[in-house]
Order: structure tokens, then C-alpha cells, then sequence
């Protein structure tokens, strides 16, 4: 197989591998055209990729556009699972909706900024004067039930396999619970549970690469968001390669389309 890469660092040691620059895919087309499988796309290419140049992708349309903000993320969740996530409001700024978040939620809940990662952009909301200053911020709001947690579980999906999963703990800050806020990682006692629901909403969604962050609150799953360039440490920590787990996938996927 020959493939296009437009993320290098997320496809070191894969064979066959050509590099184009996303932003320079419509001058590298013909490298674009000679590949079988274009790798991690950004959101804005997918669309001429996959439906002007009938290019397959990885990560799926599903996982890059589903995966895109927390809020086209929530809605798909919210079509699959909704049991599984918490109470949360997507709403337009304006004065009718801050009014709606103060009637609907008590203090203390949580705001996020809809495209953000490794836990910045979250916000603990104890006070009318801290919503405020979110909502000046943000066009869009996207408010969620704060559920009180010591850790969160981080279970990474390549293809249709669970390949990696481990607790993420923040002894100094249970509210951020990332490793790039200073969360450390834990191997132990991981529920199963966990990773088949996982498994069956990833594959309900056509999602195959990303990491899932999820928590348990009393005795319950509920899924934070889905991460589809997700941090390695965990890989490195248990010796494993994704992009060899990458190449193996695409391996078998491309030979079946071939038959």
C-alpha cells in the first residue's frame, strides 16, 4: 500500500509513506492520487478528499468530523448512548440562554470552550460572575453537570480495537484529571464494563482512532468527550506502537475492500 501522510508525527516509521502538507494539497495532488489511503487529514480537507478525490481516509469522516468540537461530539454521542452522557446544554450566546443555564443548573457546574484539549478550555463555574466571563468568551455555550470525580478513564480505540486504556489520577487537582495537567497514570482496576461500551460506541459511530475519556459515578459510565489526536504516554508506558497497530488495521481493512 502506498499512503499520504499529512501529520508526520503521527505516522513515524509506517513503509510507503509520502508527506504533503495540508496546505498544500491541491498543488501535491497528484502524490494525493497515486496513494491508497490519505493519514489524518485535517477537518477542512476531508470533504474534497474523500468526496472529489475518492480518497480512502484515516481516521474515518466519522472519527475527524464527529471529533471536530465537543459539540458535533456530544450530538453523536447523545444519537448512540445518551444514558452515558452527562447533563449538558448547547446553546447560542445570547441574554434568553444565560438566563436558561442560571434556571437550569446549580453552582457549582462546569463550562467548556467547544474546541480545546488536554483540559484547557474547562471551566468550574462556582458563581453568576465567572459564567459571565465564559459567555464573553465564547459564542457558544457548552454547559455540563459537574460530577464530582477523583480520576477518569482514558481508553484509546485504533480500528475496531481497544488497544490501550489506564486511569488518569490528579492527586493535587481532582477537577483536571489530564496527564498535561499534571495527572498521573494508572494501570490497575480497570473495569470492563468500561471498555465494551466503549467498544460499541465507537463502532456505532464509525469512529476508529481516538481516545474516550470516561468516568464512573456511582456505578455509572458516562463519557467527558472523545479525543481523536490523543497523547501517546500511555502507548509508550505499556511498549506499544500505534502506528504499527495503524498499519495492521489499514492492512486488513484495504485487502478486504479489495475483494
Amino acid at each position: 500500500m502506498n499512503f499520504v501522510t499529512f501529520n508526520p508525527f503521527r505516522t513515524i516509521g509506517m513503509p510507503n509513506l509520502k508527506y504533503v502538507k495540508p496546505e498544500h494539497m491541491f498543488e501535491d495532488r497528484e502524490k494525493i492520487i497515486e496513494a491508497d489511503i490519505c493519514l489524518f487529514p485535517e477537518n477542512w480537507q476531508v470533504n474534497s478528499l474523500v468526496y472529489g478525490m475518492k480518497k480512502q481516509i484515516f481516521p474515518s469522516i466519522q472519527s475527524i468530523q464527529l471529533g471536530f468540537n465537543k459539540i458535533e461530539m456530544t450530538r453523536g454521542l447523545w444519537s448512540v448512548c445518551p444514558e452515558h452522557v452527562p447533563r449538558t446544554l448547547i446553546l447560542g450566546r445570547n441574554h434568553d440562554n444565560i438566563d436558561r443555564v442560571f434556571r437550569e443548573f446549580a453552582f457549582p457546574f462546569v463550562a467548556k470552550e467547544i474546541r480545546n484539549s488536554m483540559g484547557k478550555g474547562v471551566f468550574l463555574i462556582e458563581n453568576h460572575q465567572q459564567f459571565n466571563e465564559y459567555a464573553e468568551n465564547n459564542p457558544y455555550f457548552y454547559v455540563q453537570e459537574y460530577l464530582p470525580i477523583d480520576r477518569d478513564l482514558r481508553v484509546c480505540v485504533i480500528g475496531n480495537e481497544v488497544v490501550a486504556a489506564y486511569w488518569r489520577i490528579n492527586d493535587r487537582n481532582t477537577f483536571r484529571t489530564n496527564v498535561a495537567q499534571g495527572g498521573r497514570i494508572s494501570f490497575e482496576d480497570i473495569p470492563e464494563e468500561a471498555l465494551e461500551l466503549v467498544r460499541a460506541t465507537s463502532q456505532a459511530l464509525g469512529v476508529n482512532h481516538a481516545g474516550f475519556d470516561v468516568i464512573v459515578v456511582e456505578d455509572k459510565l458516562y463519557f467527558l468527550e472523545f479525543n481523536i489526536l490523543f497523547g501517546n504516554q500511555g502507548f509508550q508506558q505499556l511498549g506499544i506502537s500505534a502506528e504499527q497497530k495503524i498499519l495492521a488495521y489499514l492492512t486488513t481493512e484495504f485487502q478486504e475492500v479489495k475483494q
